[in-house]
């Protein structure tokens, strides 16, 4: 709890913190599920025929992880993880849910177009996020760089571009599960055993003093007047 001081009738204003575990691991578990799931059928893994299993799969596992983390993410004030999530997780349904009603193997003008609208959004959450830690930044850089491979592919129908599509997204499937690991190991409260990238603001570690960690508490959204 942390007191605001007193304003001009003599009163004080107390602001009440509720400690948040780091969604983020949940939310880059399931991207990672959901970019890997996609690859599948672009780089022929799976037979075109799955692709209503897949749609389902990002409709009931992906989307739902991916709204928490987003919720979370505001709730604890951090704009890069709400935004991120938010775009990612309105992504995966929309592509679960054209999947889903369209032919197998089929690609669609309308999903290529609005994947290229998801790529340049995921632009902003990831160029917030690296003043702070590349390594996340590198995960949500590396969802834009999918969906605008992916966006392409679904515009033109080229083998080629569906193949990029695939190796992008397995990438992404790595890269997004040691992202998710390194931030739960550190979070776990044991020492950095998988470098994240900190910098500037990020470097002030999860187990730093209280007073680093509040000392903005008062201009935080929420907290002061006005967005």
């Amino acid at each position: 709890m942390r007191e605001a001081g007193e304003g001009r009738y003599g009163t004080q204003a107390r602001i009440v913190l509720r400690p948040l575990a780091n969604p983020l691991p949940l939310g880059f578990v399931g991207l990672a599920g959901a970019t890997l799931l996609l690859s599948g059928l672009q780089l022929g893994w799976l037979e075109a025929e799955e692709g209503q299993a897949v749609a389902l799969a990002l409709i009931a596992f992906v989307f739902p992880l991916q709204l928490l983390t987003s919720i979370f993410g505001y709730l604890a004030c951090d704009v890069v993880v709400g935004t991120g999530m938010g775009i990612l997780c309105g992504t995966w349904l929309t592509t679960g849910l054209i999947v889903l009603t369209s032919p197998p193997g089929a690609a669609s003008d309308a999903l290529g177009l609005f994947l290229l609208l998801a790529a340049t959004a995921m632009l902003i959450p990831a160029a917030a996020a690296s003043a702070a830690k590349l390594v996340p930044a590198a995960v949500l850089g590396g969802a834009a760089l999918r969906f605008a491979v992916t966006g392409v592919y679904e515009l033109s129908g080229s083998g080629s571009w569906e193949d990029l599509a695939g190796v992008v997204g397995v990438a992404l499937c790595a890269l997004a599960l040691y992202a998710a690991l390194a931030m739960a190991l550190e979070d776990a409260g044991g020492p950095t055993v998988l470098p994240l990238g900190r910098r500037g603001d990020g470097r002030i570690p999860p187990a730093a003093r209280l007073d680093a960690e509040l000392g903005g508490v008062e201009r935080e959204p929420g907290v002061r007047s006005q967005l």
